[in-house]
């Protein structure tokens, strides 16, 4: 089985004019936008640029191997991603540009994007999915009744105000969350920037309130939209979406399949299944029915409740809670015992219902 490494190695002695661009190459920058490149790419308006050959030298002469192993989640793979592209004709020598990157607890807001300049006319935008942080978590727990999120409303910002000084046409992307910012930039970017863009990579990314869906400036670009999924998708089968989607084959199961790592590739192409797992459509009709059956004030006051009580560790971050899992646990199961009596009956009547969705999505398949 060969995944996007082997992809490198295959393809990785051809320059884009000698082969075009395609959906794995989108891949491969969506899952570089996971690294921190704080310091490194140069923030919209400089003149400096840099290539991802000395992006990836730089990061790591200034980042050891302990500190890129404190991710444990599938993110953490995306520094020896970055230096196998590094070590490529077709990636080496693309330039960077336009990096922000923050995360902000009071907005409950995690945001980050680059362009990645493929040549002189045709530019990649990545948009970073969820990190390992609590509040870029929170954030997307926030999507379920908050139309748009904050980041949601910089994606455009940011697309609208970094692709001035740049020309030709333009490609967004990025995985789960970084997906879903994508769609959103390409729906409510200003005309003459929407007119550029060409393709809009949604990477397992969750979808949309339904009102989002019937937009006609979402109709109007859902033609664009390319939609790729894994055999039993979960997270880029969430709220509402619309269009096809292509369904890729993975090394993984479960949830596990969210890691684009282990997403098939057969030559330049991903390999392809005819439709989601059927677990994956059971799970997926059980979480619809589930956020369905509550009214937005109902998910917004559960969203809460659960993430006050995982901050009450003290953890900043997903890294953290599993480092020290019983410490962790114990915190929060006190937590939990210290709220107010309607509100430990709210959280265990909405587990209630989700574990009774899940119940009937299975028995009636």
């Amino acid at each position: 089985m060969s995944n996007v490494s082997d992809y490198l190695k295959w393809r990785g002695d051809l320059d884009f004019s000698q082969a075009p661009f395609n959906d794995v190459d989108n891949l491969i920058l969506a899952q570089i936008a996971y690294v921190d490149f704080t310091d490194i790419v140069p923030a919209p308006g400089s003149i400096e640029t840099i290539t991802i050959a000395e992006a990836a030298d730089t990061f790591f002469d200034t980042h050891d191997e302990k500190e890129i192993k404190k991710c444990k989640s599938f993110i953490g793979k995306a520094p020896y991603l970055l230096r196998e592209a590094a070590a490529t004709k077709r990636f080496g020598s693309l330039i960077l540009t336009n990096y922000v990157d923050y995360v902000d607890g009071g907005k409950e807001e995690q945001f980050a994007a680059f362009h990645v300049r493929i040549d002189n006319r045709l530019t990649y935008i990545a948009f970073r999915g969820t990190d390992d942080t609590l509040v870029g978590w929170k954030e997307d727990f926030n999507m379920s009744f908050l139309s748009p999120v904050p980041s949601q409303k910089d994606a455009v910002r940011y697309i609208d105000t970094t692709v001035q000084r740049s020309e030709g046409k333009l490609i967004l992307g990025g995985h789960s969350k970084g997906g879903n910012l994508a769609v959103y930039a390409s729906v409510f970017a200003r005309p003459s920037v929407k007119k550029r863009i060409i393709t809009v990579y949604n990477n397992d990314g969750p979808g949309f309130d339904s009102d989002f869906v019937k937009h006609p400036d979402y109709l109007a670009i859902l033609p664009r939209i390319k939609s790729i999924v894994p055999y039993g998708s979960v997270v880029g089968m969430l709220l509402n979406h619309d269009g096809d989607y292509e369904v890729v084959k993975s090394s993984q199961s479960g949830l596990m399949q969210h890691d684009s790592m282990s997403w098939q590739v057969i030559g330049p192409d991903f390999e392809t299944e005819q439709e989601l797992s059927p677990k994956s459509k059971r799970l997926n009709a059980a979480l619809s029915a589930w956020i369905d059956g509550l009214t937005r004030e109902q998910r917004a006051e559960f969203v809460d409740t659960l993430f006050s009580l995982v901050t009450a560790s003290g953890a900043k971050n997903l890294s953290e809670i599993s480092t020290a899992r019983f410490k962790n646990i114990n915190a929060v199961l006190k937590s939990f015992r210290e709220l107010d009596k309607s509100e430990r009956a709210m959280i265990l009547k909405i587990f209630a219902l989700l574990t009774g969705e899940i119940g009937k999505a299975y028995k009636s398949n």
